[in-house]
């Protein structure tokens, strides 16, 4: 496996332009939240007469990816995904309609991206390992 300063800089190499750069730190924190969102619109599993969102058990494979890079990033990125999952608690409790927002965020986002990576003139990380799709938080919080 990669180290944490590999994955950063590797990922760097399509994240030069300024726009570019922008973007992704605006659109990365959104995009990991719309997901949140998504994940958490849908109806909890029903485990030993407990319901659990599905949320949980997504995070656990991906906090692991972070806590093998690093505890501190792995940390970092637990506080994160809770604040996303809080939002998106509160967003339901309001009675929002939290799926159809946070696939409209999720669509937004993904296109602003598309077109920073225009400008840049360089494919996203992700079409050469769909890991990458876990650095990029890293790479506006951690590095920036």
């Amino acid at each position: 496996m990669r180290t944490l300063e590999q994955w950063l800089d590797a990922y760097a190499v399509s994240h030069q332009h300024p726009t570019n750069q922008t973007i992704h730190h605006i659109a990365v924190p959104g995009i990991y939240l719309s997901i949140v969102g998504l994940i958490w619109s849908l109806p909890p599993l029903s485990l030993l007469g407990m319901d659990i969102h599905w949320i949980w058990l997504v995070s656990v494979p991906v906090l692991w990816f972070y806590a093998r890079l690093s505890m501190a990033v792995c940390l970092m990125m637990l506080g994160f995904t809770l604040a996303c999952i809080g939002l998106a608690w509160s967003a339901e409790a309001m009675a929002l309609p939290l799926a159809a927002l946070s696939f409209a965020l999720f669509v937004l986002l993904w296109g602003a991206q598309f077109v920073g990576h225009r400008i840049e003139g360089k494919k996203p990380s992700f079409s050469a390992d769909l890991q990458f799709l876990l650095i990029g938080p890293l790479w506006v919080f951690y590095k920036h």
